[in-house]
């Protein structure tokens, strides 16, 4: 029930006192003897409602003067619904308004989907927001947030923060994945500098050590796993269309190697889409998996272990993509490219990022301490014994 009609101010008395009271409780105001049921007369506009609308008043930036006027009155009406109250869509002549609305404007501007006022008025273009967001959940783009759409947004919200409500969709597609790599759609991609590396690793190559050799190497280690264990690969598609979800990664792995002209400079690094200067990640499952993958790698190599970092880059920004760059060693280092030009540790290193991976869909009770998760145990959570499954559990 909202207040409309006459201002009402102090000492006045109504039955629509009453109702003022109930609108301030559900408005979020909680003074002592506010509540009707806490007052001999709750008809009377006493000190407490006063006291209750200046509140209000002060937390919606209207004039502070206790009086319940037309301004007081429209915003406390649209106060009255938190998001999930109601559904919320366009209407043809007369804009829905509400706080619900205003919420679901600032998740949408977070997931990149709408780019105007947050004005708690439920427009044109809030209506094309909703719809493309409903093709990015998998929902039918109505532009209308019903019961579906709510309920989808509801199942990830536990584990976003406000902060990160802009990864909506990358939570969602994490919440309907079972614990299997079998069906997931991965993208590995390959670092190409054909840059040699100064020091002598020909004996164990054959060939002189470049990025091209070493992570075109590392990336089919990892494909080849990832396909026995079920996984779908596919190459990263930036035009991919929106809503497009059968080629669509969970996952899109980026596989480097550096180089600096000091060749004291060694060691690994992770990167994800975020804010170089406060860390704040814009993909928390980009951000997750790189902490996962360094941490497998640091457990499992003798490389130093740099880190994860937020950049801003262009390969990081992949439209509804969980990414993460990975900066393997230092080509320019002498450890660094006698370790990546050894056969065997590039193995150790593409079980590593296929066992992060595996970890990055793992429910908080089946997770394993970093580094005692072995590839053949990967196959409990991917049960189809098939003789490739048989295969890799001997590696």
């Amino acid at each position: 029930m909202t207040v409309h009609g006459e201002s009402l101010r102090r000492l006045d008395a109504s039955r629509r006192v009453v109702a003022l009271r109930e609108a301030l409780l559900r408005a979020g105001v909680t003074l002592s003897y506010l509540a009707p049921d806490a007052v001999n007369d709750p008809t009377i506009f006493d000190d407490h409602v006063d006291a209750a609308v200046r509140a209000f008043q002060q937390s919606r930036g209207l004039i502070v003067d206790g009086v319940a006027g037309p301004d007081t009155q429209r915003a406390l009406s649209e106060a009255q619904f938190r998001f999930g109250d109601r559904t919320l869509n366009y209407v043809e002549g007369g804009q829905l308004r509400g706080d619900d609305v205003a919420e679901l404007q600032r998740h949408l501007s977070h997931l990149g989907f709408y780019y105007g006022h947050i004005d708690g008025s439920f427009g044109v273009r809030t209506r094309y927001a909703v719809a493309e967001l409903q093709q990015n959940l998998g929902l039918p783009g109505t532009g209308v947030c019903d019961g579906d759409t709510m309920r989808s947004m509801s199942r990830v919200n536990r584990a976003i923060s406000p902060s990160q409500a802009f990864a909506l969709r990358d939570y969602e597609r994490l919440d309907r994945s079972t614990a299997a790599l079998r069906g997931r759609v991965v993208s590995v991609n390959v670092g190409r500098a054909r840059l040699a590396s100064p020091h002598s690793t020909e004996r164990l190559t054959g060939d002189p050590l470049t990025e091209e050799l070493v992570t075109t190497d590392i990336v089919g280690r990892v494909e080849r796993i990832l396909r026995e264990f079920g996984a779908r690969l596919v190459p990263t598609d930036p035009a991919r269309e929106p809503g497009s979800r059968r080629n669509t990664p969970s996952l899109n792995l980026d596989i480097h190697c550096d180089w600096l002209d000091q060749q004291a400079a060694s060691g690994m690094a992770a990167y994800y889409w975020g804010l170089p200067g406060t860390g704040e990640a814009r993909s928390p499952i980009g951000h997750r998996a790189a902490i996962l993958l360094m941490k497998e790698l640091g457990a499992r190599t003798d490389v130093d272990n740099l880190g994860v970092h937020a950049r801003t880059w262009d390969t990081l920004k992949v439209p509804g993509v969980p990414s993460v760059g990975l900066d393997l060693g230092y080509l320019s280092n002498a450890h660094d490219a006698e370790r990546l030009a050894d056969p065997v540790f590039r193995q150790t290193v593409a079980d590593s990022i296929v066992i992060g991976i595996q970890r990055l869909y793992l429910l908080e009770e089946e997770d394993q301490p970093t580094g005692t998760l072995a590839l053949g145990d990967v196959l409990k959570f991917n049960p189809a014994q098939t003789e490739a499954n048989r295969q890799v559990s001997g590696l």
